[in-house]
C-alpha cells in the first residue's frame, strides 16, 4: 500500500514542471540505481497529479521512453491509479514489483537535465483558468480518460509515435491538475482523443 506518511510533508506540494524536476532529480541519491519508488516519494504521493507527471515524462523521455516495455510499465501504474482513483480509494496500492524497477542513476540525471530545459518555458504558459475542469470532482474524468490511456499503451509500442502521444497527454493532464489549468485539460482531451484514433487506424 502507498503509505502517504513516507511524502516529502515538510514541503509544500509542487506547483510546476520545474519544481517536481529539482525535487526527483534527488530521488534515491544514495543508490546506485533509481527505483520508481524512490521516485515516487520524491514526486509527493498525496495527489493524482503526480502519478500522471512521472509516468507521463518517463514516456517522454529520451534515453529511457524508447527502452522496449517501459510504455507498458507507466500503463500499468497509470491504470493501476486511476482505477483505484474511480473506486474511490483513498490509499493507492502499487504492487512492489513495480515500485522497485530501477534506471541507473547516471541515466536517471541525464534525462532530468534534459527535462529542465524546456520546463521553464512550460511553466511561464501555465496559470489557474477554468478551473472547474482542474479541481475535484472533475478529476474523475480525467482520470477515466487516463484509464483509457494506459489500456491503449501497450498497444502503441506497435504504432511508431502513438506512445509519445499519450505520455503527452499524461504529462499535460499532470500539470493541468498541479497548476488548476482548466485549458490544459480540454488540450490533453483533444490530444488523447487524435492519440488513440492514430492507434486504432494503425492497428487496422
Amino acid at each position: 500500500m502507498v503509505d502517504e506518511s513516507s511524502d516529502v510533508s515538510r514541503h509544500p506540494a509542487p506547483r510546476n514542471l520545474t519544481m517536481l524536476l529539482e525535487r526527483v532529480q534527488h530521488a534515491g541519491r544514495h543508490e546506485a540505481d533509481v527505483s520508481l519508488e524512490a521516485i515516487l516519494d520524491a514526486a509527493g504521493r498525496r495527489s493524482f497529479a503526480p502519478f500522471l507527471l512521472i509516468a507521463g515524462l518517463i514516456t517522454l523521455a529520451p534515453l529511457v521512453g524508447d527502452i522496449p516495455g517501459v510504455p507498458t510499465l507507466m500503463a500499468s501504474l497509470v491504470v493501476l491509479v486511476a482505477g483505484q482513483l474511480l473506486l474511490g480509494r483513498q490509499h493507492l496500492w502499487l504492487p512492489r514489483c513495480l515500485l522497485y524497477r530501477r534506471v541507473s542513476r547516471p541515466r536517471f540525471v541525464r534525462v532530468v537535465q534534459w527535462l529542465k530545459r524546456p520546463a521553464r518555458w512550460v511553466d511561464r504558459l501555465l496559470k489557474p483558468r477554468l478551473m472547474w475542469l482542474a479541481r475535484p470532482p472533475a478529476h474523475l474524468p480525467v482520470a477515466l480518460v487516463c484509464l483509457l490511456i494506459g489500456l491503449a499503451m501497450p498497444p502503441m509500442e506497435l504504432v511508431p509515435f502513438t506512445a509519445n502521444g499519450a505520455g503527452l497527454a499524461l504529462t499535460l493532464f499532470g500539470l493541468a491538475l498541479l497548476a488548476e489549468d482548466g485549458l490544459l485539460v480540454l488540450i490533453a482531451y483533444a490530444l488523447t482523443g487524435g492519440t488513440l484514433a492514430l492507434v486504432v487506424a494503425g492497428l487496422l
